[in-house]
């Protein structure tokens, strides 16, 4: 009988000891995400490189899209801070104005991670984006290319947006080096393909010798490629951002959407975990960590189709 109340303290006590190991180990990491948008191929990739990357670690990802509302957007942050999330990753609507929920995540010692877009204002860990500079260069490049050099352009902007001044200025860099090329409208699209036909309406009303225009995403350079077809101005030729499969298929149907420089959401997506992880192990993370771009005409998209 001293032997069997030997074994079974023996049990109890090596049930109690593996309870108490689970309850030390240490749970999973929450990470509030909140994307500029769905809407967005883009975008929709990035969340796919996002859950990837997260499901290695064991992290739980709260992803949420502001729909470029800002103040959707500050909600969504003040929502992850009343949860009292490990992490949080931003694609902010407007640069500078979200700056008011980073710094709501800094006073709740939330980490905050950027991915594509950057924060203008408040304490960001690291941002993770395109080479967006690199980018426009690419772009910039292929435009001069196609104009040999000289002709009057137009860009589909989205200032608000750090990405795209990025983009932008790489543009501006490369056909700086043109004295012939000449930059006759440069406006808002607000980053959609609505937006941006109404905006090429305006421009090629305005400027019947148009040459060129430079599209800072694909839904831009997508409107201005309706504007175009519609005013039967075929001469022109647009340059677009984000290859997206629409995007690409206009382009190897010898539109004039020329060529797209190409982004890698999904890589983005999976560095900003991996950056995350570091983060976490103690790890010192650089505050911008950028990747890699490329561009993509017709002759690259077919024999791409044909390999």
């Amino acid at each position: 009988m001293e032997k069997n109340r030997s074994f079974y303290s023996l049990a109890i006590t090596a049930f109690l000891l593996s309870c108490s190991q689970k309850h030390e180990t240490p749970q999973s990491k929450t990470i509030g995400v909140t994307l500029l948008t769905r809407g967005h191929m883009f975008y929709r990739d990035l969340e796919e490189g996002l859950t990837t990357e997260a499901a290695k670690y064991n992290y739980e990802l709260i992803i949420t899209a502001a729909e470029f509302d800002m103040s959707k957007q500050i909600g969504q942050i003040e929502d992850f801070v009343a949860r009292k999330v490990d992490a949080i990753i931003l694609c902010p609507v407007d640069s500078k104005g979200i700056g008011a929920g980073v710094k709501k995540a800094n006073d709740a010692n939330i980490p905050v991670f950027t991915a594509d877009i950057s924060s203008q204002e408040g304490e960001v860990v690291s941002h993770i984006a395109s080479d967006n500079v690199a980018g426009g260069r690419l772009a910039g490049e292929y435009m001069a290319k196609l104009l040999n050099g000289k002709g009057k352009i137009a860009i589909i902007n989205q200032p608000v947006v750090s990405s795209v001044l990025d983009r932008v200025q790489g543009f501006g860099e490369a056909i700086a080096k043109f004295p012939g090329i000449v930059v006759v409208a440069d406006v808002n699209g607000q980053g959609v393909r609505d937006k941006a036909l109404q905006a090429t309406t305006d421009i090629l009303q305005a400027n019947p010798s148009l040459d060129g225009i430079f599209g800072i995403n694909d839904d831009s350079a997508l409107g201005a490629l309706d504007a175009v077809q519609q005013f039967k101005r075929s001469n022109i030729v647009i340059i677009g951002y984000d290859a997206i499969p629409p995007a690409a298929e206009a382009i190897r149907r010898g539109t004039a959407l020329r060529a797209d420089v190409v982004q890698y959401p999904k890589k983005i997506g999976t560095t900003t975990i991996q950056k995350i992880q570091e983060f976490f192990s103690g790890a010192q993370v650089p505050k911008v960590v950028p990747v890699e771009v490329g561009i993509v005409d017709q002759e690259a998209l077919l024999k791409m189709n044909s390999q």
